[in-house]
């Protein structure tokens, strides 16, 4: 079986430095909780702008799920667009087994990130919190997994003691 997740992800895979702004972000998921990039410094964030409706990004979540829940080292986030009524997304967040933070966004959430012309839409941060790339269009696990292989963050300085970072 030939593998052409990567190479389709490399050709459609745009550089954050051209078309993203985000140096941060704070959300509050849907059970309050507050997330911001900087929570998360150490571990790759994947911030997935998806939408009930949208039969592609219904499609990727389980990966996203599963990248989620078997690599301590990437934070997914879920932004729900384009719902009328939130109680529908969570039905679709019960049906789906999601177990990552969903937010319920909007234009003014989705413009702490970057452009989101369609769904789905996904923007990926290094470990060091800076864009690494996003992609217009359904991403799987094995071309995610490949691109931070390919892509390591070797470390700044670290400091010594305690870590700051939260955990999930």
């Amino acid at each position: 079986m030939m593998r052409y997740g990567f190479p389709i992800l490399l050709c459609l895979l745009l550089s954050l430095s051209s078309g993203a702004h985000a140096i941060g972000f704070t959300f509050t998921d849907h059970t309050g909780k507050k997330l911001t990039l900087s929570d998360y410094k150490g571990k790759w964030v994947l911030i997935n702008f998806w939408a009930t409706w949208c039969p592609p990004c219904l499609k990727e979540i389980p990966d996203l799920v599963s990248l989620y829940e078997s690599r301590k080292d990437v934070m997914v986030i879920g932004v729900a667009m384009d719902y009328r009524d939130p109680k529908t997304v969570l039905k679709y967040v019960n049906k789906l087994s999601i177990t990552y933070p969903i937010v319920f966004g909007d234009r003014k959430i989705a413009a702490q990130i970057g452009p989101v012309s369609m769904l789905p839409t996904t923007y990926l941060f290094d470990p060091a919190g800076k864009p690494a790339v996003y992609k217009v269009g359904i991403i799987s696990r094995e071309s995610l997994e490949e691109f931070m292989r390919e892509n390591p963050v070797k470390p700044e300085n670290k400091p010594s003691g305690k870590s700051q970072r939260k955990d999930r």
